[in-house]
């Protein structure tokens, strides 16, 4: 009898392999890998889906890695191992990262220096929801529009994943939230503080008017060149419009580059009018080529604080449904079925 412990020990991994339909996601068996230098091992105990894996299995998000690869976004797990002169005390920790991919299998390679701490108390399915809905909310409320107490927002897609986290942070703080969802999401919205209007409802912009006569001070928009005219147009004197995706555009057969470009170079044009309002797009990984490690920095000291709001109670992760890595075609289906109120979650 072959002695257990010398069997080699596999790690189990979810692969996209080109452009397919959900169904199309592939199971694979690996060799556990092997944390080298600034890496550390962790054991997989929740990851998601978010809009960029939707992206991707169709090919469309930006810079995105050459098919065949692992999806996942971000990762919360327990350090197994840490890579040579690593910090060993590391291990047995729980703890969160942004990986952009690779967070879909058993055992995920992640930089140690991209590692933030999970409290004491928070957890895994919590911890997940948080790690980029949380950083992005963060980042785009008080990084970009510096939004203050007292102060009106607008929050397109308010029951997403970003937006709940992003609407709870501004309540919190006293920042009055108008968000759009649909109609079936606003009861529990309402329960958060926010002032729900129909995101199908022909005229929102009337709407939103109608609450806030005067604009808003700022506009978070991830529908992207569909909408940002109106949304640039609902800022009162000196607001600002923060778009921080184009999902309006996932499904279609234009290319997106061109798109994009044009988008960036409105944002701009708009910014440089003289009546005082601003647009910007808003990019989780900013930084990566010109300021790289002021902005890993940033990402993590803001995703602690997010987790901290967790911890305290300030922030309740919404989750939409948790899912077994085995069966990542169904959250796949489910996170692209219209109506989600949160963020689907992957578990081993």
């Amino acid at each position: 009898m072959t002695n257990s412990a010398s069997k080699p020990q596999w790690a189990t991994q979810i692969v996209l392999p080109g452009i397919v339909a959900p169904s199309g996601l592939q199971v694979r068996q690996v060799k556990i890998p092997v944390p080298g230098a600034n890496q550390v091992l962790l054991q997989m105990e929740a990851s998601g889906v978010s809009f960029a894996e939707k992206a991707m299995r169709r090919g469309r998000y930006p810079m995105q890695p050459k098919f065949p690869f692992v999806p996942g976004y971000d990762v919360v797990g327990t350090v197994l191992a840490v890579g040579p002169g690593g910090d060993r005390a590391m291990i047995g920790r729980r703890v969160a990262a942004a990986l952009k991919t690779g967070g879909w299998a058993t055992h995920v390679l992640v930089p140690a220096d991209e590692i933030v701490a999970v409290p004491e108390g928070v957890a895994a399915t919590d911890a997940e929801t948080v790690i980029v809905n949380g950083v992005t909310a963060w980042q785009m409320l008080y990084n970009k529009a510096h939004a203050k107490p007292g102060q009106t927002i607008l929050v397109l897609g308010a029951s997403s994943g970003v937006g709940t986290i992003l609407s709870q942070l501004a309540i919190a703080d006293g920042i009055r939230v108008i968000g759009t969802a649909s109609p079936r999401h606003h009861a529990a919205l309402r329960a958060l503080g926010v002032e729900p209007i129909d995101y199908a409802e022909p005229d929102v912009a009337g709407q939103v008017r109608a609450l806030s006569p005067r604009g808003v001070d700022a506009v978070f928009d991830h529908l992207g060149p569909t909408s940002v005219k109106q949304s640039f147009g609902l800022l009162d004197q000196g607001g600002i419009l923060v778009v921080y995706g184009i999902a309006a555009d996932l499904d279609k057969s234009t290319a997106l580059a061109p798109r994009f470009l044009k988008l960036l170079a409105t944002l701009a044009l708009w910014t440089a009018l003289p009546n005082g309002k601003r647009a910007l797009f808003y990019d989780f990984w900013e930084g990566m080529l010109v300021g790289a490690a002021k902005a890993k920095q940033q990402r993590r000291d803001d995703m602690a604080k997010v987790l901290a709001r967790v911890a305290s109670g300030a922030v309740k992760p919404m989750i939409a449904a948790v899912f077994p890595l085995s069966d990542a075609v169904a959250a796949m289906e489910r996170s692209e079925a219209r109506g989600l109120f949160g963020k689907v979650v992957i578990v081993p």
